[in-house]
């Protein structure tokens, strides 16, 4: 018996990293084997690149103990320097920016990028309508994107911040 590693939904926001037995007839031969002993660890193909840089963790507490996956990358897979920019805008968007809005209910993702270095955004969540959304697009958003990717040299709201049913701060 060993233990297969995978991706529900990569690469969205509702991406989940998954950890179940896997028996020998439901081995897949495009995964990757990972002897580790007393088990063969065995990782998704198509789960791989939105696997890098995670682990598992076991702690014990009073019921014995629990495990732990944490996949930064699930979400999104890692970009380097040469990826193209739309893709390391949505990178630090689902690694950095939107784990902090989430806080609040809110969420913001690429539109566009106009002009080759203008990043096109639209908020959602509670950040739709939320009356602190210019502060947290100026010193939040457009503040860590142009840090991370000096190509931006703008970013623009294209958000209907006049429906604010939802909105963290009315």
């Amino acid at each position: 018996m060993g233990v297969r590693i995978f991706v529900t939904q990569p690469g969205t926001k509702n991406a989940e990293t998954c950890l179940a037995y896997c028996p020998p007839n439901e081995i897949v031969p495009t995964d990757e084997q990972v002897d580790l002993g007393k088990f063969t660890l065995f990782l998704d193909h198509n789960s791989v690149p939105f696997l890098e840089e995670a682990f598992v963790d076991y702690s014990k507490d009073q019921m014995g103990g629990q495990l732990t996956i944490k996949a930064p990358n699930a979400k999104v897979p890692n970009v380097d320097e040469n990826a193209p920019l739309p893709d390391r805008i949505r990178y630090i968007l689902a690694s950095e920016i939107n784990p902090n809005l989430a806080a609040h209910g809110g969420e913001v993702s690429l539109v566009e990028v106009a002009e080759e270095s203008i990043a096109v955004l639209r908020f959602g969540g509670g950040c739709q309508g939320c009356s602190a959304v210019s502060l947290t697009l100026k010193q939040g958003v457009e503040s860590t994107l142009k840090e991370r990717v000096p190509e931006i040299t703008a970013v623009r709201d294209v958000t209907d911040h006049t429906y604010t049913e939802n909105a963290y701060y009315q």
